[in-house]
């Protein structure tokens, strides 16, 4: 796929530092005793990443089975030239447009929806057009679908820009989460269209790697990540088996030589606000150097 993704995302620039800093730990006044990473619903690889979003719409019912069709049988997303085919291109609009009445990080929570008991926030879309993203802010998710905009209003208001020191309390900063100018800059041209070859140098220098994903969520779906993790054809050291909290099962987990993959069950993209107690013990696992829990 041609051209670059503008979003510097996480999943993308955790792989870069990691292997930056093992490159500069060459000079021992730079040193950093790194031991691992942990990525959740990481953007990974421009064309396994479009290809799981399609699937996990259409395994989700988000689109039908005709633009599913569609976009199989006219969407090449290894092509530069793919988005000049209309047929794929309007396919591929649907899927946006389909996932624009919903909440796309988190499938089945309600949206903070005007003239509702929650508060009014603007229009959520996200488009794919001619290899590149444009992600306006999103809900975040958990039990309260309203937490953005109380986030915002609370940043927003006099007396905590003054005790944050951002202005005298009278000349209104205007905060929000996303800085689009930043987030969305087009000349921001750094990002690789895939990290899966850092993961290998990474996998090769014996570093801890951690990926989970929460599997309620279309923006980095599960199947994304899946795809991705296959097409490095690891060798794997313990099958896909259910990961325990509090004998409740919390998702499913699969190791590899050199790489752990889990999933949260009921979990969109930001994975602690939904599942708070299970990420905890996920994470004190991770730094432990012990799997998750597999018995109930």
């Amino acid at each position: 796929m041609g051209g670059k993704d503008p979003v510097k995302h996480a999943g993308k620039y955790v792989p870069e530092l990691a292997a930056l800093i093992h490159e500069k730990n060459s000079d021992p006044t730079q040193f950093i005793n790194l031991k691992g990473i942990l990525l959740g619903n990481p953007v990974t690889s421009d064309v396994e990443d479009l290809l799981g979003q399609i699937d996990y719409a259409w395994s989700h019912a988000v689109i039908s089975d005709e633009t599913y069709r569609t976009i199989r049988e006219s969407c090449d997303f290894n092509s530069n030239d793919t988005w000049s085919n209309d047929n794929c291109s309007e396919a591929v609009d649907q899927v946006w447009t389909n996932y624009d009445k919903i909440d796309i990080y988190s499938l089945y929570t309600s949206a903070c929806i005007k003239d509702s008991t929650y508060a009014e926030v603007k229009t959520k879309k996200t488009v794919f057009k001619k290899n590149r993203f444009k992600t306006m802010p999103h809900i975040m998710g958990g039990f309260d679908p309203c937490l953005e905009d109380y986030v915002t209003r609370y940043y927003n208001r006099p007396d905590v820009q003054k005790a944050l020191h951002v202005n005298d309390g009278h000349q209104l900063k205007n905060w929000s989460l996303c800085n689009m100018d930043v987030l969305h800059g087009w000349n921001w041209e750094q990002s690789k269209d895939s990290v899966l070859p850092i993961y290998k140098i990474l996998i090769d220098l014996k570093l801890r790697i951690w990926v989970y994903s929460g599997d309620t969520d279309g923006r980095v779906p599960v199947l994304s990540t899946t795809y991705c993790l296959n097409s490095l054809s690891l060798p794997i050291t313990r099958a896909w088996t259910p990961w325990y909290y509090q004998k409740q099962v919390a998702g499913w987990l699969q190791e590899f030589e050199g790489l752990s993959y889990a999933t949260f069950r009921g979990a969109g993209h930001d994975v602690p606000s939904f599942k708070p107690s299970e990420s905890l013990a996920f994470f004190r696992s991770f730094l432990r150097g012990e799997s998750p829990s597999i018995k109930p």
